[in-house]
């Protein structure tokens, strides 16, 4: 299996020598890389792993030593991305994706001597089934996160869907008297349905106008043929904001993940949190409400918001110095509190 695989780590990362032992982020890999890589492993071994199965096993021996395995080991809920020399740790939740695999870049530029522990949904490695309830989630979770830290303060940090999943497990932390000492919310929005109604009203008008402006830049007969399109109309209103980056692969584990994840988010009913939310907001709206604070701000005893530049998915992936710079100073006002 090394033989297999030594060639496509080079040809993925483009070096011309690579050593069994050499770990994947040393040599400059990535999350993109890692898609890449696990794209190319699925068709020369006919293994469709997920790709944050990375971090499990960042070198040549260590992955080839999983791929001869006759199954797929069950993932962790709990995954080091970072190493850190001081505690409490610090736990980030994923998206809609499920996978942690998304923060690589965040977390490589978030300065901090806490370790920073991203929150794995169950189901990704296709042996588990997953949770299709938010509150599912967050024991879950929960469950793993008091067995690596019995006692607050807490630090949790919430991607998308991920800060949903973030603020119940605040609730039930606060709820048995544990202090959470950070609360980020990172873009995270409740589903259309559960807004009220000039919420909603707000939004679809906001996706129309959105989808006007893109018909009115195309040539005449594809704006025709779009404007005729029904099934565009219809999604306006009823399609999930959540859309995965395109080109982006997903074997069918992580696909059910996905169709999993955006039922929880349906279901899910926020309710108040007395504590502090730091609201992290992306500069542009595309699906989603302009002002977090009439969403949100009711819901919690103190509410505060920071705007970054990009949109939903570009505050991770292409200005995610900003984010990281802005987590930075969270955790560490957080730490400098305890």
């Amino acid at each position: 299996m090394i033989e297999v695989l030594t060639p496509i780590w080079q040809r993925v990362l483009q070096l011309p020598s690579i050593g069994v032992e050499d770990n994947f982020f040393d040599l400059g890999g990535d999350s993109s890389s890692a898609l890449e890589l696990f794209n190319a492993i699925a068709d020369a071994c006919g293994r469709e792993l997920p790709p944050v199965m990375i971090y499990q096993a960042p070198t040549i021996a260590a992955l080839a030593s999983l791929l001869e395995q006759p199954s797929t080991p069950r993932f962790p809920p709990l995954v080091l991305l970072k190493a850190g020399t001081e505690g409490p740790p610090v736990f980030i939740t994923h998206g809609l994706g499920g996978t942690v695999i998304d923060f690589y870049q965040v977390v490589r530029h978030i300065q901090t001597p806490h370790p920073i522990h991203g929150m794995q949904v169950r189901g990704i490695d296709g042996v588990d089934k997953p949770f299709d309830r938010i509150e599912d989630m967050a024991q879950y979770y929960l469950d793993a996160v008091e067995e690596l830290q019995p006692h607050g303060p807490y630090l949790l940090i919430g991607y998308s869907l991920g800060g949903l999943v973030t603020l119940e497990m605040a609730q039930r932390l606060s709820a048995k008297g544990e202090t959470v000492g950070l609360l980020a919310m990172l873009d995270a929005y409740p589903h259309i349905r559960h807004l009220s109604p000039g919420q909603r009203a707000q939004l679809v008008l906001q996706r129309m106008r959105r989808h006007a402006s893109k018909v009115l830049q195309l040539p005449v007969r594809e704006a025709l043929s779009e404007i005729r399109r029904p099934s565009e109309r219809r999604s306006l209103i009823s399609r999930t904001p959540y859309k995965p980056p395109a080109g982006v692969w997903l074997t069918p584990a992580m696909q059910h993940v996905r169709d999993c994840a955006y039922l929880a988010l349906k279901r899910y009913r926020h309710r108040f949190y007395s504590g502090k939310i730091r609201f992290v907001k992306a500069e542009i709206s595309t699906d989603f409400p302009e002002d977090p604070a009439a969403i949100w701000a009711k819901f919690a005893g103190k509410f505060e918001v920071e705007t970054v530049p990009g949109d939903h998915l570009g505050i991770m992936t292409t200005h995610f110095h900003k984010l990281a710079s802005v987590l930075s100073r969270y955790i560490n006002e957080a730490s400098s509190q305890e």
